[in-house]
């Protein structure tokens, strides 16, 4: 069902003061303090209509409402209004970006530290497959007689430290074509493509077959790797902060949610609906997450390839609009800094 302007008015009200007082709203209180042009009881009406769509909840009949749910996703997509940060908190985001920003992994890390900093809760970054990843280069550098140096350039990601076994007696020419060849073999193609590749090298080119192997020895080590780091964490002791909205056993519940990598890692990638801003609310199905707690993430993408999902996990009464607004500031100059290079 449509709502009315003025039921989204109200709905926007309730949710916006109970985030602000934790206290169920009343009808004399929005008529006395917001709407002071519409009677008590047009607005006691209004609330009960709400009620009956799902969009807020009475915990006691002679108390005001809260939202639920439904009026919290309702909420940040449509009702709230767009929060702005000052020009202190984005040039802190700058500050940090600048840092270290030569790999995915820092940026990750970067976009982690700012998040939790400027909203106060826990936030939490899961980076794409790494088996989507592209090749773009290889380069070698002969290290030693039977040694070189690969470096393993990605869309995403420089790889360096890599020493392959070459055969001694090849001489820099051979090293150069091997390299040559190799290139064209891999480039632009995926970490399960160049695996199932088959390359017919016959007898006077066998040390590039040799070179072909431990290169591919080379990405399987990074890609297993990749995958142990796909999520990471940053600020787990922030829900602590939130005592009067999760008693002991929510939040037990949230560490052991966080503490989880298995847990976390299947709510942030259920139902991914490839928003740009998405909303899981625990008491709205998503059993992983403990009720009364809230995921709101984000997706980032450069040239049309994602990248990754980053986002903070909290109380259902969070802070919408501010932590929306630093997702975007952050995932705007997180998209520039991938871009660029």
């Amino acid at each position: 069902m449509e709502l009315s302007e003025r039921k989204k008015k109200i709905l926007q009200i309730v949710v916006d003061d109970y985030i602000d007082t934790a206290v169920p709203v009343s009808s004399k209180q929005i008529s006395e303090k917001y709407m002071t042009g519409v009677s008590s009881a047009t607005i006691r009406s209004e609330l009960s209509a709400l009620e009956e769509l799902g969009y807020l909840t009475q915990l006691h009949t002679s108390s005001g409402r809260v939202p639920s749910a439904e009026a919290y996703k309702l909420y940040v997509s449509d009702l709230m209004t767009k929060d702005h940060l000052s020009k202190k908190e984005l040039d802190y985001i700058k500050e940090i970006f600048l840092q270290k920003a030569d790999n995915i992994e820092n940026v990750f890390k970067n976009a982690l530290k700012v998040i939790t900093e400027l909203t106060d809760y826990t936030s939490v970054a899961v980076s794409s497959s790494a088996v989507e990843d592209k090749l773009r280069e290889i380069r070698f550098f002969r290290f030693r007689e039977d040694k070189a140096l690969v470096l393993i350039v990605t869309d995403l990601k420089l790889l360096k430290d890599n020493y392959i076994t070459i055969p001694k007696e090849m001489t820099e020419d051979g090293l150069n074509e091997a390299n040559n060849l190799i290139n064209k073999l891999f480039k632009d193609k995926t970490f399960e493509e160049i695996c199932n590749l088959e390359v017919d090298f016959n007898e006077s080119f066998s040390g590039y077959k040799t070179i072909f192997i431990n290169v591919i020895d080379a990405l399987k080590a990074y890609f297993s790797s990749k995958q142990d780091t796909t999520l990471m964490l940053e600020g787990q002791d922030r829900i602590l902060k939130y005592t009067d909205d999760l008693d002991m056993d929510k939040i037990k519940n949230f560490l052991s949610v966080v503490t989880s990598k298995d847990k976390l890692l299947e709510v942030l990638t259920e139902d991914n609906r490839e928003l740009k801003i998405n909303v899981k609310i625990g008491s709205d199905g998503y059993e992983k997450l403990p009720k009364d707690s809230s995921l709101v993430t984000a997706t980032y993408s450069v040239s049309g390839k994602k990248i990754g999902t980053y986002g903070v996990i909290g109380p259902s009464r969070m802070d919408y609009q501010k932590v929306v607004a630093v997702l975007e500031n952050v995932g705007r100059i997180i998209e520039s800094i991938l871009a660029d290079k």
